[in-house]
């Protein structure tokens, strides 16, 4: 994800302008950078946007907040009310969730007490079954496009994997997702006879723009922010299951934040 996505994220999630993302990115994270020991932030630097990494860096000394005294701090540096520092610090947390991968995202987020949940809120997987809004919410986000085409690129990047894998890792996957996303992956399965296609990269990609009617550039980087919303939605043993049938380029390409 680059910056201007990161960024319009946050102004979307926090009713903000340009120049009061940015001030809010700022704040919060370094203020969550001396929060979070720095382990469990270094994944999450290194996947997030080039806006983002600096402040992520450990900051010293480590202040141990509580939830209130964490949007305490946020509402003083930034000159607002607790309420508005509130809604600003989530909307930066949903715009981080959104850069990086889950695991990474759930490693910090165990750094912090239960009272840190409606900061969270919106940033991590509700649960297993991911239902279909909220998969076609990260989707959209990590593609920066709309419902409508988040919701074809779903469909054509699920078929097309119904072909390129195995037909019992498709049922396994299956078990996974919403009962609305079901439908594209059974089709693939039915078209490979659950027999697993090989396929390039390339390949891979063109029969996706082929069912998505876009050009292959486009589909490429729509099949990037499904794939690592797959990856997010199903538990870690599924989807190292799915990645084990999986080319590396096709892993490198694709299913990297």
């Amino acid at each position: 994800m680059d910056d201007d996505r990161f960024l319009s994220i946050v102004e979307r999630e926090g009713g903000v302008d340009r120049e009061a993302a940015v001030e809010a990115v700022r704040v919060t994270l370094t203020t969550l950078a001396q929060r979070v020991k720095p382990g469990p932030l270094r994944e999450v630097q290194r996947q997030a946007p080039e806006l983002v990494r600096p402040l992520l860096s450990p900051k010293e000394p480590r202040e141990l907040y509580d939830a209130a005294g964490f949007v305490a701090h946020v509402a003083e540096r930034l000159g607002v009310d607790e309420e508005t520092a509130r809604r600003r610090a989530r909307a930066v947390f949903v715009a981080l969730s959104r850069a990086v991968s889950l695991e990474a995202w759930q490693d910090v987020v165990r750094e912090l007490p239960m009272d840190y949940a409606p900061l969270l809120a919106g940033s991590l997987r509700s649960r297993v079954p991911m239902p279909l809004a909220e998969f076609l919410d990260w989707v959209t986000d990590r593609g920066g496009i709309d419902r409508e085409t988040a919701r074809r690129a779903s469909e054509a990047v699920l078929e097309t994997l119904g072909e390129r894998i195995t037909g019992g890792e498709v049922d396994d996957l299956l078990k996974e997702l919403t009962p609305e996303l079901r439908p594209p992956l059974e089709r693939g399965r039915e078209r490979s006879g659950g027999r697993a296609q090989k396929m390039s990269l390339e390949e891979f990609v063109g029969r996706i723009a082929e069912r998505e009617g876009v050009p292959v550039e486009e589909a490429r980087a729509h099949a990037r922010a499904v794939m690592n919303t797959i990856r997010d939605a199903v538990v870690a043993k599924e989807w190292h299951d799915v990645s084990a049938q999986l080319p590396n380029s096709y892993l490198q390409e694709l299913a990297e934040p």
